[in-house]
């Protein structure tokens, strides 16, 4: 697949609700996933990481009142999305987050992933 190909693909799975199934079919397995300072993950290296860093996520949410995910730009071996969610998380309320992910792709797999977000933290 080329990078756009991946990207489109993406987009189209994030839209419907089908992150595993992203991480399945579009993931290299030794993906890198990168988030902010501030964030409560570390870097992690591994499809199984981020996997699981996508549960702990996920976990942390009591309700999605609505989400958007943008088309791509992309360039080169490398593509970008903007993702906003409004959301209910457990202990800190209701938070709306925007997100800008970007991603490398090699040889038809995302192979690192980088979120740039303000850190959802309790009262904000």
């Amino acid at each position: 697949m080329t990078t756009q190909e991946v990207a489109l693909k993406l987009v189209e799975l994030c839209r419907t609700g089908r992150w595993q199934e992203a991480q399945d079919t579009l993931y290299h397995k030794d993906c890198k996933s990168i988030e902010p300072e501030g964030a409560p993950w570390p870097p992690v290296e591994g499809l199984e990481a981020i996997k699981k860093k996508g549960d702990q996520w996920a976990g942390m949410v009591e309700e999605v009142h609505s989400s958007f995910t943008s088309d791509p730009l992309v360039g080169d071996d490398y593509f970008v999305i903007n993702s906003r969610t409004e959301a209910t998380f457990k202990g800190m309320g209701r938070a709306s987050l925007n997100e800008i992910s970007l991603y490398e792709v090699r040889d038809g797999k995302i192979v690192r992933e980088q979120f740039f977000y303000t850190p959802v933290t309790p009262g904000s």
